[in-house]
């Protein structure tokens, strides 16, 4: 039994290794090969071209860095404001329609992106927001939300109401039982839903290109000219480039998450 357990962690273990650690080998040597083509099992040669490229004026990567982490954070902050309520009401309190309600919330996740998005660009040219910073947001909220308030949804389910009455009976105003009994019970669901905005706000292309009318350049518009075939090295240098960008916003989640924890003796 022992020997079978230790051969299925090492299955397991090897096609972690092939599914994840594998492709970002594969698109690191790309962006560092000077071309590489089938059937070639290694590029023929290597030259950092692409990575000049990437870094200079006139690729604007710097910018699309600058304006995909300022509409990630924008779309989290206004995410976590709608979300902590609705996920307090979903969460904690049970009333007539909240199943029609939570399903009306989690239609973005469910309904066909392509339907949601040429609905949501014909509602956006009449409200002209087409072409702004602010629509990208919207557009980049409408697909995120759902993910954040179910996150924090589940955290306000595990709380209850026993410790916020508990510190209510003590004296504890409103804003004390916030920021000191649920806050520190809701800050796992808030990491988790805003590591997944941030994620699936970087990611996002066809949306902002929908709604920014070219006119919002973020890293995956520089990006996928260049995957479409343009320049493939160019193109593995960039998703390299994106990679790390997303690591490092969730590394710094768990730094944050870690260190409020160490603060307060809990984690």
């Amino acid at each position: 039994m022992k020997k079978n357990k230790e051969i299925i962690w090492w299955i397991v273990l090897i096609g972690i290794i092939f599914l994840g650690v594998v492709p970002i080998l594969l698109m690191l040597l790309s962006s560092f090969s000077n071309g590489w083509k089938w059937p070639e099992v290694f590029p023929h040669s290597f030259s950092l071209r692409a990575w000049q490229y990437i870094f200079t004026s006139t690729s604007k990567t710097l910018e699309g860095i600058g304006m995909s982490l300022k509409i990630a954070l924008i779309v989290t902050l206004i995410n976590l404001i709608f979300a902590i309520p609705a996920g307090d009401a979903l969460g904690r309190y049970a009333f007539k329609g909240k199943k029609f309600i939570e399903g009306i919330l989690f239609m973005p996740i469910v309904v066909p992106p392509i339907v949601v998005m040429m609905g949501m660009y014909k509602t956006f040219i009449r409200l002209d927001l087409t072409e702004s910073i602010m629509g990208v947001v919207i557009a980049h909220m409408i697909a995120t939300l759902p993910y954040m308030i179910r996150a924090i949804m589940i955290s306000f389910n595990h709380l209850g109401f026993e410790w916020e009455e508990q510190a209510k009976m003590l004296g504890g105003g409103r804003f004390y039982r916030f920021f000191y009994v649920i806050l520190p019970f809701l800050l796992p669901g808030i990491v988790a839903g805003s590591s997944l905005t941030i994620l699936i706000s970087l990611s996002q292309y066809i949306v902002t290109v929908l709604i920014g009318g070219g006119k919002i350049v973020t890293l995956p518009i520089l990006m996928f000219p260049f995957i479409n075939g343009n320049d493939q090295s160019i193109g593995a240098a960039y998703t390299v480039l994106f990679a790390i960008m997303a690591i490092f916003s969730l590394w710094i989640m768990d730094l944050f998450l870690k260190r409020y924890y160490e603060d307060k003796k809990i984690y």
